[in-house]
Formats: structure tokens, C-alpha cells, sequence
């Protein structure tokens, strides 16, 4: 199976030591119907939007997603689905709703967060 990440769990990111045992696949981007929101020590991504969500896809195995579901909170913070890449179906993590007064990421990629914000409220 297959976890496209955006955050903390990018190559050099807090949290990539889970994907330490993963196959990282490649970079990708998602298609334009996302927003990606700074909540400080991670992003939120939302399922309503027009960005295209930079991040990577990595070949993970039942045992890693069970290490993301808890740090993901899943499924009581976040939500996982499945979502089409170039190396096939791959869960990722996301909310429904925006969160209150987070800032929008304007390039969509976590790794230049600070870069152009503007505010959501």
C-alpha cells in the first residue's frame, strides 16, 4: 500500500523517523482541489479548494499505517481516504472542515510555509 504525505512526515520533517522502513516513490503533487492551512507545528490539509498539494509518495506496509493513524489521530482528528498517483491508489490524511484562524499556505507546500501568507479566518 501506498501514503502520500505533506507535512511533518516529509524527508527531513519531525515526524519522517515513522517512514524510516517506507519506500519513498517520488515527489508529487496532488490535483487543484485542496487547501493546505498553517496550524503552526503542522499543516492541515482540506478536501474543499483549488491548490495543488506538494509532497511524496511513499510504499508503506500495514504496520506504518497504524503508526500514522495514531499520529494522524485518525480517526478522531483526521480523516484518510484514498487519492489516485502516479504509482496508484495512496492514503492520505485531511479534514473536512477548515480550522478556525490557521493561515492558508499559499504555494501549498509545507516546506515554504513562510513564504506569502494570507489569513483565514
Amino acid at each position: 500500500m501506498k501514503v502520500f504525505v505533506y507535512g511533518t512526515l516529509l524527508t527531513g520533517e519531525t515526524n519522517h523517523g515513522l517512514l524510516a522502513r517506507a519506500g519513498l516513490l517520488g515527489d508529487w503533487s496532488t490535483p487543484p482541489r485542496f487547501t493546505l492551512y498553517d496550524f503552526g507545528p503542522y499543516p492541515i490539509l482540506c478536501t474543499r479548494g483549488t491548490q495543488s498539494v506538494a509532497g511524496e509518495v511513499y510504499r508503506i506496509d500495514e504496520a506504518i499505517l497504524k503508526q500514522l493513524d495514531v499520529l494522524e489521530d485518525y480517526p478522531e482528528h483526521y480523516d484518510r481516504d484514498r487519492i489516485t498517483t502516479p504509482w496508484g491508489p495512496a492514503w492520505f490524511y485531511f479534514r473536512r472542515r477548515p480550522p478556525a484562524r490557521c493561515r492558508v499556505i499559499p504555494a501549498a507546500d509545507w516546506r515554504q510555509r513562510g513564504q506569502g501568507f494570507r489569513a483565514h479566518s
